[in-house]
Protein backbone atom coordinates (compact mmCIF):
# COMPACT_ATOMS: atom_id res chain seq x y z
CA UNK A 1 0.00 0.00 0.00
CA UNK A 2 2.72 2.53 1.04
CA UNK A 3 4.77 1.86 -2.25
CA UNK A 4 1.19 2.30 -4.28
CA UNK A 5 1.06 5.45 -2.52
CA UNK A 6 4.57 6.37 -3.44
CA UNK A 7 4.39 5.78 -7.07
CA UNK A 8 1.48 7.96 -7.07
CA UNK A 9 3.48 11.09 -5.51
CA UNK A 10 6.17 10.93 -7.38
CA UNK A 11 3.91 10.53 -10.43
CA UNK A 12 2.27 13.26 -9.22
CA UNK A 13 5.25 15.27 -8.75
CA UNK A 14 6.71 14.47 -11.73
CA UNK A 15 3.32 15.70 -13.52
CA UNK A 16 3.68 18.86 -12.07
CA UNK A 17 7.58 19.56 -13.04
CA UNK A 18 6.23 18.38 -16.87
CA UNK A 19 3.53 20.98 -16.74
CA UNK A 20 5.17 23.65 -15.17
CA UNK A 21 7.66 23.57 -18.19
CA UNK A 22 5.16 22.91 -21.16
CA UNK A 23 3.58 25.56 -19.82
CA UNK A 24 6.38 28.11 -19.76
CA UNK A 25 7.60 26.21 -23.16
CA UNK A 26 4.26 27.38 -24.36
CA UNK A 27 3.91 30.91 -22.98
CA UNK A 28 6.82 32.45 -22.58
CA UNK A 29 9.12 33.61 -25.04
CA UNK A 30 12.52 33.63 -22.70
CA UNK A 31 14.15 30.82 -21.70
CA UNK A 32 13.14 28.26 -18.65
CA UNK A 33 15.07 29.30 -15.98
CA UNK A 34 14.75 33.13 -17.18
CA UNK A 35 10.88 32.71 -16.71
CA UNK A 36 11.38 31.57 -13.68
CA UNK A 37 13.59 33.88 -11.91
CA UNK A 38 11.31 36.18 -13.28
CA UNK A 39 8.28 35.27 -11.83
CA UNK A 40 9.56 34.66 -8.37
CA UNK A 41 10.95 38.19 -8.38
CA UNK A 42 7.45 39.50 -9.57
CA UNK A 43 5.95 37.16 -7.47
CA UNK A 44 3.26 34.61 -10.03
CA UNK A 45 6.06 31.76 -9.69
CA UNK A 46 2.91 30.51 -7.34
CA UNK A 47 0.72 30.52 -10.28
CA UNK A 48 2.82 28.70 -12.81
CA UNK A 49 2.76 26.33 -10.73
CA UNK A 50 -0.80 25.87 -10.25
CA UNK A 51 -1.33 25.94 -13.96
CA UNK A 52 1.34 23.16 -14.13
CA UNK A 53 -1.06 20.58 -11.84
CA UNK A 54 -3.23 20.16 -14.18
CA UNK A 55 -1.41 17.36 -15.65
CA UNK A 56 -1.78 15.57 -12.27
CA UNK A 57 -5.93 15.77 -12.99
CA UNK A 58 -4.81 13.91 -16.07
CA UNK A 59 -2.71 11.05 -13.82
CA UNK A 60 -5.43 10.81 -11.20
CA UNK A 61 -8.15 10.01 -13.95
CA UNK A 62 -5.67 7.41 -15.30
CA UNK A 63 -5.21 5.63 -11.98
CA UNK A 64 -8.53 6.11 -11.19
CA UNK A 65 -9.64 4.05 -14.66
CA UNK A 66 -7.36 1.71 -14.09
CA UNK A 67 -8.40 1.11 -10.55
CA UNK A 68 -5.11 1.80 -8.93
CA UNK A 69 -6.99 3.72 -6.19
CA UNK A 70 -3.81 3.57 -4.16
CA UNK A 71 -1.11 5.66 -6.73
CA UNK A 72 -4.30 8.28 -7.29
CA UNK A 73 -4.53 9.28 -3.62
CA UNK A 74 -0.84 9.51 -3.99
CA UNK A 75 -1.33 12.25 -6.66
CA UNK A 76 -4.55 13.83 -4.81
CA UNK A 77 -1.92 13.89 -1.63
CA UNK A 78 0.73 15.31 -3.62
CA UNK A 79 -1.72 17.90 -5.36
CA UNK A 80 -3.33 19.23 -1.98
CA UNK A 81 0.35 19.77 -0.53
CA UNK A 82 1.20 22.22 -3.51
CA UNK A 83 -1.79 23.82 -3.22
CA UNK A 84 -1.27 24.37 0.24
CA UNK A 85 2.64 25.00 -0.22
CA UNK A 86 1.37 27.81 -3.02
CA UNK A 87 -1.28 29.34 -0.71
CA UNK A 88 1.23 29.33 2.30
CA UNK A 89 3.98 31.05 0.22
CA UNK A 90 1.73 33.78 -1.33
CA UNK A 91 0.14 34.71 2.67
CA UNK A 92 3.31 34.52 5.00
Amino acid sequence: MRKEIGIGILTGLIANVVGVYLYIMAFSSDAFMTTIQKSMAQGYFGKIVTLGAILNLIAFFLFIKKKQDYRARGVLMITVIIAVAVMARKFF
